[in-house]
């Protein structure tokens, strides 16, 4: 059973984990998170189920390089008669210790933890993510004591590129560095791992121990069998309430490091320091959330209030710091504001960044942060385009997406709407706003261009250049080149924003009033011409008079491709529809009709006889369903805002909407990775969550379609 509580310092996730059978556990995950893009995560058995989970998956260049550090521990409790193992591992053929059925209760809030209950003691593990620095710490708190007992404690080290598996002839090494131990690869600039475990002896023990199971990865069809080192074992008797604390700590080799200055070691200074950042969060959540209908209605609703701050909390997640590479002037590195797309695999994407801005940081009132993702995507514009991505493992940018560079206008517009700030817009936005037009109009990299009737074409059969960009060994599952719909909403939107801003009128929505014209009256004429010649086009083209919706893509050969798709909601839910009001009605009729799931929406309708209902096997399979009927439920956003614009905001289709959003609220906290939203379900009823555990959109458009419906 789980319930979601209000606790003094934090909004609380607890769940019952009693009697549960282990294929329940394994199924709920937890996730922490720090501001360098490193991460812990686990089940909420303690159990590894994937390659990407670990109690340190550290980034050796915030946000990328990650290494997965220290991948679990072996934790055993010795009585006089009676030994129990805490921890849950899965080998081929059972599940070896089985601590689980010792395991009570997992809680989450600032951290996470599990509560323990044994005939001679209990005791709470809690783990603890540093903010900052790539450590965590392992808090073991004991009470209760009935029985003396000695405690072992045997670190699992992996030190790999947490995009592989480790194999037993990894070259570990280990040394003794006061009270701690220090673990690298015996080869050239290795990373090392520093462990210590104060109040505590350690023995050394080195073991190899083979053939752990990762079954999410079995069941993606990837390898899923990983061998583990331990270098030894903590050991401490325990004959009296006490808080025993692992410290592991991942750094690159430095001249002077010092790792036992570098762990910090006081556990109540850490939870202090966490507790203040979730409550700086906070603060400001409800401080907009005040300014909400939702402040009234939902006093009275028991866990709103938490639930509504754990979004905010599940926002805080993806937003991290980026190494720009270039000094400061105090010697340390510049490091920018961005948001990472999804754990555990993803880095910053352009277009993920761009839609989730507003629902992250707009919607939460973090005007800077927002202000630093912006201006960081700004300056890496390359011939006219926003960057798609950084690569994972170095600076470099990529460029491979049509619309990226659209929704970085669209969040610039709506950053300048919500905070004002005409200062930062005109001169680090602007720029490259117009560079974005200018070159989408003449024509930039990957065909990308306006054609005679002044709709962007882009790609060929060889790009996958659209958000469905699913493509195996050449195989483009849902080929979209030429003129997309949802490329050429968003490319009206750009024009008439612009317009609109030069004719010095106020901005669609909340704005805060008229903001001045910058430019002369011929600017906002030469906008507004481009966008209504892009709209006339927009209605000959797209629109379906005999489905009643848009079609989804035209073929560079002027072939129409009429797939019941979820694009063309993003005509209704900008800012400017090319749209009559009569077509955006029956856009989200079709759409709500067809394609609505509790969860999001569907990216093609069941009646398609491309339709794939499960994603699920290997990658070939996945990446055919990807885009052919899986739920995505970032969605949701742009069709409530839609729904909500169709039916003028009337307080039904508030109420209407808010039954729409319930069961990913649901999600939230009982569902998938607790505390974040999932990047995929099934298209198929009961909707598996799938994909990333934890989806920097997914939580936005969550957000952003809270706050329409409550505002």
């Amino acid at each position: 059973m789980l319930t979601l509580q209000k606790a003094d310092d934090a909004a609380t996730v607890s769940v019952s984990t009693g009697n549960q059978p282990i294929e329940n556990l394994l199924t709920k995950e937890w996730l922490l998170t720090n501001e360098r893009g490193s991460y812990a995560s686990s089940t909420i058995a303690g159990c590894n189920t994937r390659a990407y989970h670990g109690l340190l998956i550290g980034s050796l260049r915030p946000p990328v390089n990650r290494v997965m550090a220290l991948a679990n521990c072996l934790e055993m409790l010795i009585f006089k008669e009676q030994v129990f193992n805490l921890s849950t591992f899965e080998f081929s053929d059972k599940f070896a210790p089985a601590g689980f059925t010792l395991l009570k209760q997992f809680r989450r809030d600032t951290g996470v933890h599990f509560d323990y209950e044994l005939k001679n003691l209990k005791l709470t593990k809690s783990v603890y993510l540093l903010r900052d620095t790539d450590t965590v710490a392992l808090v073991y708190d004991f009470t209760g004591i009935r029985e003396p007992a000695k405690f072992i404690l045997r670190p699992f080290v992996g030190l790999r590129d947490y995009h592989t598996l480790q194999k037993s002839y990894a070259p570990l090494r280990l040394s003794r560095v006061g009270d701690g131990v220090l673990i690298r690869h015996d080869i050239p600039n290795s990373c090392e791992l520093f462990l210590n475990c104060p109040s505590t002896d350690f023995e050394k023990d080195r073991q190899w121990w083979f053939n752990f199971i990762y079954r999410n990865d079995r069941e993606r069809g990837q390898d899923f069998t990983e061998d583990l080192w331990t270098p030894g074992f903590f050991k401490c008797w325990i004959d009296s309430p006490t808080k025993i604390v692992l410290w592991a700590s991942l750094n690159p080799p430095t001249a002077g490091y010092n790792p036992q200055q570098s762990t910090n070691t006081d556990i109540d200074a850490v939870r202090e320091d966490l507790r203040r950042g979730q409550e700086n969060i906070k603060r400001k959540a409800n401080s907009i959330r005040r300014n909400t209908r939702a402040s009234m209605r939902e006093s009275r609703i028991e866990n709103r209030e938490s639930r509504f701050e754990i979004l905010c909390l599940a926002a805080d997640q993806f937003i991290t710091t980026r190494d720009a590479g270039a000094k400061t002037q105090a010697g340390g590195h510049d490091r920018r504001v961005t948001i990472l797309a999804g754990y555990p695999w993803f880095s910053d994407w352009g277009r993920d960044a761009f839609i989730a801005l507003p629902g992250l940081l707009l919607s939460t009132g973090r005007f800077d942060e927002a202000k630093s993702v912006l201006v960081t995507f700004a300056a890496a514009a390359d011939e006219g385009m926003i960057p798609n991505r950084f690569d994972d493992r170095s600076d470099t940018a990529h460029f491979n997406s049509v619309d990226a560079s659209f929704w970085f206008v669209n969040a610039a517009f709506r950053y300048l709407e919500a905070s004002g700030d005409s200062k930062t817009f005109m001169r680090e936005l602007m720029p490259a706003i117009r560079w974005i037009i200018d070159s989408y109009h003449k024509g930039t990299r990957f065909g990308i261009r306006a054609e005679a009737d002044g709709l962007i074409t882009a790609g060929n059969d060889e790009t996958q250049l659209t958000w469905m960009d699913a493509k195996y060994d050449g195989i483009a599952f849902t080929p979209r080149c030429g003129k997309a719909v949802e490329v050429n909403a968003l490319w009206h939107n750009c024009l008439c924003l612009l317009a609109q801003f030069y004719a010095g009128r106020p901005l669609p929505a909340t704005s805060r009033g008229v903001i001045p014209a910058k430019a002369g009256i011929e600017n906002a004429k030469h906008y507004k011409s481009m966008a209504d010649k892009v709209q006339r086009s927009f209605c000959e083209l797209f629109w379906n008079q005999k489905r009643g919706y848009l079609n989804d893509c035209i073929s560079p050969d002027g072939s129409v491709d009429e797939s019941l798709r979820p694009n063309q909601i993003f005509a209704v839910s900008l800012p400017f529809s090319p749209l009559s009001g009569e077509q955006q009605k029956s856009v989200v009729d079709a759409v709500q009709k067809e394609l609505l799931t509790p969860y999001g929406l569907r990216t093609l309708n069941i009646q398609d006889t491309r339709y794939k209902g499960q994603y699920t096997g290997p990658q070939q399979q996945r990446d055919e369903a990807y885009h052919q009927g899986t739920v995505w439920p970032y969605l949701i956003g742009a069709f409530v805002e839609s729904f909500l614009k169709v039916n003028e905001f009337s307080q039904k289709s508030r109420q209407t909407a808010s039954e729409f959003i319930q069961p990913l609220l649901q999600h939230l906290t009982e569902d998938g990775c607790l505390w974040s939203v999932s990047e995929i379900f099934d298209g198929d009823a009961p909707h598996k969550p799938r994909g990333c555990i934890a989806q920097a959109w997914s939580v936005a458009e969550l957000i952003r379609a809270y706050q329409l419906i409550n505002s």
